[in-house]
């Protein structure tokens, strides 16, 4: 079987991936129709178009040699459990479950914890208390350095709770304040203005990149390419590596598309009009990375 959880990159070669097919996370028209506007939703996903489109976004990642692990069908969490990443972490000791910033999504803590504990996954840790965070806003810059974006969604008992559970296997817990953007109801998470693309190359939406942080990236030599501002809403800043320079993205964003590949990136598109757009999550949302190659130079 190999390895089970680890990796401690966000770039080296994806491996294994905990997701939830949008069949279970939406159900039917009627459960659709009584939740997205209460989480918040552009519009009401089409479900057998969402399907459709889950279908080839799982084809995409089979076809790059990535296993997916399927969440099951639960009544206890809604259609926000299609972005599988935000409930929890994985670093090379095992999972940290997340304690949700969104009041409406706590309960998928449960059912990701029962899914691991099924599949035989070592659990680290979890945020409790008055901690929040969510996985969105955590992201390797490399394998000893963990980037953890402090919002609406994680706050700072979340940080304090996540820096000790990783002390022994992470060396920095960079902190980045993001700024408020468009309020706390918003969809907003460190991960919608970075992407990591490589060990030395980062797709990031500059207008929104908190200025020390930038700082960072660049004393680390990573090069940053830029998101054009007509592509931000589109999600062109969130895009998914499966390999380093080898990534997946939601179809739409030329603009982006034109930027990656002049770096020598190797892009596939998916139609996400249905699970990425109207719900504001990107293919790196849908994805839970459990196994990754480490990225060491």
């Amino acid at each position: 079987m190999g390895q089970i959880v680890g990796g401690q990159s966000d770039v080296g070669r994806l491996r294994r991936v905990l997701v939830k097919h949008a069949r279970d996370a939406f159900g039917d028209a009627p459960s659709v129709e009584r939740q997205w506007h209460d989480l918040r939703y552009l519009a009401p996903p089409a479900v057998p178009a969402a399907i459709a489109e889950y279908d080839g976004f799982l084809t995409l990642l089979e076809a790059a040699g990535v296993e997916p692990r399927l969440l099951p069908p639960d009544g206890s969490v809604g259609l926000d459990s299609l972005y599988a990443r935000d409930v929890s972490v994985v670093c090379d000791r095992g999972v940290i479950l997340c304690r949700m910033g969104k009041p409406q999504r706590r309960t998928e803590t449960a059912a990701q914890e029962a899914a691991f504990d099924a599949a035989g996954i070592p659990i680290r840790g979890r945020i409790g208390d008055d901690g929040t965070l969510e996985g969105g806003d955590v992201c390797w810059i490399d394998e000893r350095t963990l980037a953890v974006g402090r919002g609406y969604r994680t706050n700072d008992a979340g940080i304090r709770q996540l820096t000790e559970l990783v002390r022994d296997c992470v060396d920095e817990v960079v902190v980045v304040p993001l700024p408020h953007w468009r309020g706390p109801e918003d969809v907003f998470h460190l991960m919608s203005i970075v992407s990591p693309i490589d060990r030395d190359l980062f797709l990031v939406y500059a207008p929104l990149l908190p200025v020390p942080f930038r700082e960072v990236l660049l004393s680390r030599g990573i090069e940053l390419i830029e998101v054009p501002e007509p592509e931000f809403d589109t999600l062109g800043c969130n895009v998914l590596a499966i390999a380093p320079r080898e990534v997946l993205m939601v179809a739409g964003n030329p603009q982006t598309r034109g930027r990656l590949e002049g770096a020598g990136v190797a892009v596939r598109e998916f139609a996400g009009r249905e699970i990425c757009l109207k719900g504001g999550g990107g293919p790196t949302c849908l994805t839970r990375p459990l196994v990754r190659d480490r990225c060491d130079v």
